[in-house]
């Protein structure tokens, strides 16, 4: 057995989780989530506002504490789709280096999908071949696979983050920006070379996917364990899509169950989970709390 830190940066949150490995199986110990925007202005300036990267220094330093008094033995540390291609990524870098003793690793968009395969598909019964969505800050990364593994995956550059910040300036959203974000959404999708029509389950993961079932699920507070696993017909999925996307921010600021750190962009994330499922064979989709973190954590018993 093995204790493991996996730490996860994206362009919205950057999220940590601390578990035990054997035997190619997790047992989690510490799981926590902080929004640090990372990716705030990088669609329009091409570099990390100063601002953001403070925010993640700070959560770093927080995570490294937790993590020397967990007493674990091997640490790894990824970063996604914003710090891809920014001006700046080295202050990054040598930023989160100097306060967590790991070097970040800045992974493609093909690692990324399959880390997230890994992790959502871990001990998960359901027909195959499934499709594993991602729907991140900056990003959409889609996997189609089996128990046998990835099949196909592609990256979209696609991600709450960036398309609320390219298209949405009123509120609630007008239905010239809400048409935007959907021509943004739909052109990528049309050149998706994963084959979509190939999927017999849907599962979606992260931050998106699981703010949307707990919303649909009326949950009074996000609760990771009804959240967990939990299956929404495309009826449940498209009526609470089109209130995320319609409301007004007051109105989603007041669901406890969304986090104040997604208020304002869950409405173009929830779009994106619509416009994949308007694609798909399948009349349900199975949410899960396990995802990219997991396939870190995981990676790191090999």
């Amino acid at each position: 057995m093995v204790r493991v830190a996996a730490v996860d940066c994206g362009t919205n949150s950057i999220r940590l989780l601390i578990a035990d490995l054997a035997d190619g199986q997790l047992t989690e110990l510490d799981r926590r989530m902080t929004i640090v925007r990372l990716g705030q202005g990088v669609d329009a300036t091409g570099a990390f506002a100063q601002e953001a990267l403070e925010r993640v220094f700070a959560a770093t330093e927080d995570y490294a504490d937790v993590i020397r008094s967990r007493g674990v033995s091997r640490v790894r540390f990824v970063a996604t789709s914003a710090a891809r291609d920014v001006s700046n990524r080295d202050a990054f870098l040598s930023g989160v280096e100097e306060r967590l003793g790991a070097r970040p690793e800045i992974i493609s968009g093909d690692e990324e999908a399959e880390l997230s395969f890994r992790g959502a598909t871990t001990s998960l019964e359901l027909p195959t071949p499934y499709l594993v969505a991602d729907i991140g800050g900056g990003s959409t990364e889609l996997v189609l696979g089996d128990r046998d593994g990835v099949i196909a995956a592609q990256s979209l550059d696609i991600g709450s983050v960036r398309l609320t910040e390219r298209h949405v300036t009123t509120d609630p959203t007008s239905p010239a920006e809400l048409a935007a974000i959907t021509r943004d959404i739909d052109a990528l999708l049309d050149t998706t070379t994963v084959p979509l029509a190939e999927a017999r389950a849907l599962v979606a993961v992260a931050g998106t996917a699981t703010t949307v079932a707990a919303v649909a699920l009326n949950l009074p507070e996000y609760d990771r364990t009804a959240v967990h696993h939990a299956r929404l017909t495309t009826g449940q999925l498209r009526e609470t899509s089109t209130w995320l996307t319609t409301s007004t921010r007051a109105a989603r600021a007041a669901v406890h169950s969304i986090h104040p750190g997604r208020v304002d962009v869950i409405g173009a994330g929830a779009r994106i989970l619509q416009r994949l499922v308007d694609r798909l064979p399948v009349e349900t989709l199975t949410v899960s709390e396990h995802d990219i973190l997991d396939g870190v954590a995981l990676s790191l018993g090999s």
